[in-house]
């Protein structure tokens, strides 16, 4: 491995293992959905059409804290919003974007995820947020996204897919899992024709008290 290739090895490994088993589970398919790690000196991020069964260490991007990107591949198109997160969110590890199915479908309708269920409140609040929609890529969805993302743990990008930030991989990669299911809760319930029964703020703000006292870590 050349010198740049080999710097945070560890980190490089578990994104690609992260992003086979976003495929394994469903959640992503092909070269769709980027993943990134924040590092000491900036971030890692998965390269640009690469399909994650051929993904070596050496694929991954480190983008340094300048924005500056070091590595022999292109990083993902989806780096302005990676590095617009871990700008505003200094609390934020790691990010997982998938294009998963449910959680897309309930983007096409350009509408969040209410509470549902109580586990909604994982995420860091009442509801999952739906991101004004904007072309991929672009510093407009940048901006839709981390303010969907304010006092969250993952946001839905309208018309586009699913965004979950978290302490490390492994956290954000159990979010993803769960989103996608109230996703498709959310869905089913749709489905049905009657108008769900909510859960309410202050319940909500039990569940959330419960949780802290189970020791999930609050939103900041």
């Amino acid at each position: 491995m050349t010198a740049v290739s080999s710097r945070h090895l560890a980190f490089r490994r578990e994104i690609i293992a992260t992003c086979r088993q976003l495929g394994a589970l469903g959640l992503n398919q092909g070269t769709s959905g980027n993943v990134s790690v924040r590092v000491a000196d900036g971030f890692l991020l998965t390269p640009t059409s690469l399909d994650y069964e051929a993904m070596k260490p050496a694929d991954i991007v480190h983008v340094r804290a300048d924005g500056t990107c070091v590595g022999a591949r292109r990083p993902s198109s989806e780096l302005p919003f990676h590095r617009a997160i871990m700008d505003a969110r200094p609390d934020v590890r790691a990010i997982i974007h998938t294009h998963s199915t449910h959680a897309t479908a309930v983007s096409c309708l350009r509408r969040g995820i209410p509470a549902l269920h109580y586990l909604v409140a994982l995420f860091g609040g009442a509801d999952i947020r739906c991101a004004r929609y904007a072309t991929f890529g672009t510093d407009a969805l940048s901006r839709n996204l981390v303010r969907a993302l304010a006092g969250r743990r993952a946001a839905l990008l309208a018309n586009h897919g699913l965004v979950v930030v978290g302490d490390n991989l492994a956290h954000a990669l159990s979010l993803t899992v769960e989103a996608e299911q109230l996703a498709r809760l959310c869905l089913a319930t749709l489905a049905t024709g009657v108008k769900p029964a909510v859960l309410g703020p202050a319940e909500m703000a039990r569940v959330a008290k419960r949780f802290r006292a189970y020791g999930y870590r609050p939103v900041p």
